[in-house]
């Protein structure tokens, strides 16, 4: 396996990995300098940094890493001693160098009108990747949105299964009215994204709320729905408006707190 190129691989589909490198070594250990592992969020592996017991306990802070983007350098030595808890027998000592590869932050426009068009246009001289979907296919084209690097025309409840939102998606719903909402959402509620906002008056998410809370969906997976999206602006045009939500996504991105930086 060529590492360097299945990273890039798992970068252009906008996948997560951890990349666990051994950094150091001395004495009798089963892999040298150099030797690589991947470490996938649902644990599964490619390569190895030598099996058994150490290769186990690293597996598990690449899940750490995973979830909280910290790098970290570990050291273990290979010296068998139980009492110790030490993860082998070989003697000798390494080091490993575990970092999480994110993909490039994605911004997910599900509604392909007035204000998701101004996203797309200002989401992408942000640097993100913009996926488009709507229902309406004749308005999740090129020709309408052309900043798009994906199109997934149809119900929200198929995104899901077309594509992978993780903790660097940004999910926005620049829908045409609160029933697109109320069906889409619950499809949503459970994947692992970094933002899930909807386009509206506080009225109108006040009313699909409580139609999502009758048909049995958990509030605490509501509370996790951001609505009415964006930074106060008195914002009027769409791309007065786009400029708003993304300067949410941006201050919860970077760790922000939104106030003006003269106070």
């Amino acid at each position: 396996m060529n590492i360097y190129s299945r990273l890039a691989e798992l970068q252009s589909r906008g996948e997560s990995v951890a990349l666990c490198t051994i950094t150091q070594t001395s004495g009798s250990v089963p892999r040298q300098a150099g030797a690589k592992m991947l470490v996938f969020p649902d644990g599964r592996i490619e390569g190895t940094i030598g099996g058994g017991a150490m290769e186990s306990r690293v597996i598990d802070e690449a899940l750490a890493a995973l979830k909280d983007g910290t790098p970290r350098t570990l050291e273990y030595s290979l010296a068998g001693d139980a009492g110790r808890g030490d993860p082998g027998i070989c003697g000798g000592t390494l080091e490993v160098f575990v970092e999480a590869i994110q993909p490039q932050s994605t911004l997910l426009i599900i509604g392909a009108g007035h204000v998701g068009r101004a996203m797309a246009k200002l989401a992408k001289f942000l640097g993100f990747r913009i996926l488009v979907s709507d229902d309406r296919p004749e308005l999740c084209t090129p020709e309408i949105v052309p900043e798009a690097d994906a199109f997934y025309p149809g119900p929200i409840s198929e995104l899901p299964k077309q594509l992978d939102i993780n903790s660097q998606t940004f999910v926005v719903l620049t829908t045409r009215n609160a029933e697109v909402d109320v069906n889409g959402l619950p499809a949503l509620l459970d994947l692992p994204f970094g933002y899930l906002g909807v386009i509206g008056s506080r009225k109108r998410w006040a009313e699909a709320r409580k139609k999502l809370e009758s048909a049995g969906i958990d509030k605490k997976k509501l509370d996790r729905v951001v609505s009415p999206m964006g930074i106060e602006l008195n914002a009027e045009t769409p791309e007065e408006i786009a400029v708003s939500i993304m300067a949410e996504i941006i201050m919860l991105r970077r760790g922000g707190d939104g106030k003006p930086m003269s106070v």
